[in-house]
């Protein structure tokens, strides 16, 4: 084996452990690497320590539409689209960086990341299919994931008109009410 196809090799390993310990599911693998099936359920094992999840991925844009889920969509993409663009980043090696700096955006905004790896590998995938585009909100002017070819001419963001339920998930009313039966009025615990 020439010292090329070693290092190719070495390289196809290497992608597929990064996109694993980010959380990857097999046919994400499949269609990035070119190891073969076999290869790739060890390698899994190895680096997650249990076998593959099996199931069939997303396969609809209208995920990424709703709210919570187009914010963090359109993080990302935004994110992966600069570091194509303005970086020169390849389009694994940015789609890679992209999901790394997403979770870390996310960590220091102590948020939850809504946006799985293979949910935003499905994301980019639309977006090369051209089933989604970027939409500019007319009142921020940030770029959002939008269904192609839907109008743009008065469009509004999620961030910036909120759909009334936003934000009342059961989880926020979880914790307020936590942190309620831990404090009283004034802020001092309770004596219960």
């Amino acid at each position: 084996m020439s010292a090329k196809s070693l290092l190719d090799e070495w390289r196809q390993v290497r992608l597929a452990i990064d996109l694993i310990e980010l959380g990857a599911r097999l046919q994400v693998l499949e269609t990035e690497t070119d190891l073969s099936r076999a290869r790739l359920i060890r390698l899994f094992k190895e680096v997650r320590g249990m076998s593959p999840p099996k199931g069939m991925l997303p396969f609809s844009t209208d995920w990424f539409i709703t709210w919570m889920p187009n914010i963090h969509s359109s993080l990302f993409y935004n994110i992966y689209l600069r570091l194509r663009t303005d970086h020169g980043c390849s389009r694994m090696e940015g789609f890679i960086k992209a999901y790394r700096l997403y979770l870390e955006q996310v960590a220091i905004d102590d948020a939850e990341a809504v946006l799985g790896l293979t949910r935003a590998w499905t994301l980019v995938r639309f977006f090369e299919s051209e089933q989604l585009q970027l939409s500019s909100c007319t009142r921020c002017r940030g770029r959002f994931v939008a269904h192609a070819h839907s109008p743009t001419r008065d469009y509004v963001c999620g961030i910036c008109q909120p759909p009334s339920r936003a934000g009342k998930s059961r989880k926020r009313r979880e914790r307020v009410d936590a942190v309620s039966r831990v404090t009283s009025p004034l802020g001092t615990p309770n004596q219960a």
